[in-house]
């Protein structure tokens, strides 16, 4: 049944229509004859499905109200596919730019296999292969680099199936092809193995005054501090877990290296998806395969330097009283080393605290850590990192010259090895 509609009410979806370019000569004609054209074809929002050319035509001729048919339509590909299919059957028919161009429209929907695509184009089967071919190649290596990314991250096979909708035993085969070093690109591979121009530190004192990272937040680890840890202690495709995981330093250390990673944090930033929630106090965690882990990487809150700047609860390591927040790190670091298999390593980096105590005075939460009896770890290095003396204030600077303090501006890095 149909129904008048305004001209002027109708809409014309430029990226629904099915033609690349419009007749002249036909629009002209219908514009001759509008008396004995049949109704257009449009959806419940005035959206042409069929009929472009007798719309053209009615506009041209100022007629201010035209004859529509409406039909129902749940989505644009569902418009798309109705306007395909009525252009397949009457008026100017689709030429094979037309079809060409709705057949790759109509595969990145997603929804629709090829098939059915050959079959509303009324094309064969081969020349639809034939047009959608590189987006068949751009989602595959799509679909490659989704499963080598989560696969970094240390999701399961279960997981990446599920991410990716294939079956278990497909991920179980490609996922191989990850931890094959000879099918990366050749700077990956130089990269992996230090092969660039990578400068590793040679001394017990690592002194990088000004930080390089990219994400700046509050007690983000320097890159380098990270990527001499990995230069150290882990292969391409070891696991390194980072549970104060901040802006995400180690992520990118260990993308660029070729390492896995488990990042988490008890409050992610918001820049970074590739970072897990989780809250230490409430118990470790990790990826299913520990027996991959090579590098447990710490750099927890420095105490009450760090008080109130995560959050206000009390749980959380910084709002901690003192014995209670050293209590927590060393079962967070012995809780590890039950995970971990013999030979991998444990790092912490933490610094005094100094300027928030009333009385300036130190504590060094290094030496803590460092007399505890611990099962399983043996201590094998202490390293010295610096800070410039940019953390202080103008403030703090003067009321140390006039009250005769030494502010403190090392940080202890602390590296265990499981025996």
């Amino acid at each position: 049944m149909s129904e008048d509609r305004k001209v002027n009410e109708i809409k014309w979806r430029k990226d629904l229509y099915p033609r690349t370019n419009p007749d002249p000569i036909i629009i002209q004609k219908y514009a001759e004859d509008l008396e004995v054209l049949p109704p257009i074809e449009i959806n419940q929002h005035n959206e042409i499905i069929d009929g472009y050319h007798r719309w053209i035509a009615h506009k041209k001729k100022k007629a201010k109200t035209i004859s529509v048919i409406i039909t129902q339509t749940a989505s644009d590909i569902e418009l798309l596919r109705f306007a395909i299919t009525r252009n397949s059957t009457h008026g100017l028919q689709l030429n094979n730019d037309d079809k060409h161009s709705m057949a790759r429209k109509l595969y990145m929907d997603k929804s629709i296999d090829k098939e059915e695509i050959a079959k509303i184009l009324s094309v064969t089967s081969r020349s639809i292969n034939s047009w959608v071919q590189d987006i068949d190649k751009a989602r595959k290596d799509e679909r490659d680099k989704k499963i080598q990314d989560m696969w970094f991250a240390c999701y399961t096979l279960e997981e990446i199936a599920s991410e990716i909708g294939v079956v278990k035993a497909t991920i179980s085969k490609e996922k191989e092809d990850c931890s094959v070093l000879e099918k990366f690109p050749k700077l990956n591979k130089l990269s992996a193995l230090y092969q660039d121009k990578f400068e590793p530190e040679l001394y017990d004192i690592w002194n990088f005054a000004k930080k390089t990272n990219e994400v700046k937040i509050h007690g983000n680890t320097e890159v380098r501090i990270v990527d001499n840890l990995l230069y150290k202690f882990t292969r391409p495709f070891d696991i390194v877990i980072d549970p104060f995981a901040g802006g995400g330093s180690t992520i990118d250390v260990c993308k660029k290296r070729l390492r896995r990673y488990w990042a988490s944090d008890r409050i992610p930033v918001v820049e970074r998806m590739d970072i897990r929630e989780h809250d230490l106090t409430n118990g470790i965690t990790g990826p299913y395969h520990w027996e991959d882990v090579a590098l447990v990487y710490l750099d927890p809150p420095y105490w009450k330097q760090s008080a109130g700047k995560y959050s206000d609860d009390p749980t959380d390591l910084a709002n901690m009283p003192l014995d209670e927040f050293t209590r927590t790190l060393i079962t967070i670091i012995e809780d590890y080393g039950d995970k971990i298999k013999a030979g991998s390593h444990i790092v912490c980096i933490i610094s005094p605290t100094q300027w928030p105590n009333e009385d300036k005075s130190v504590n060094y939460h290094d030496i803590d850590l460092t007399c505890y009896n611990y099962r399983n770890l043996k201590l094998i290095n202490r390293i010295i990192c610096p800070y410039s003396t940019q953390q202080y204030n103008g403030t703090q600077v003067d009321i140390a010259k006039k009250e005769k303090i030494w502010m403190v501006l090392s940080r202890t890095m602390l590296i265990w090895e499981r025996i």
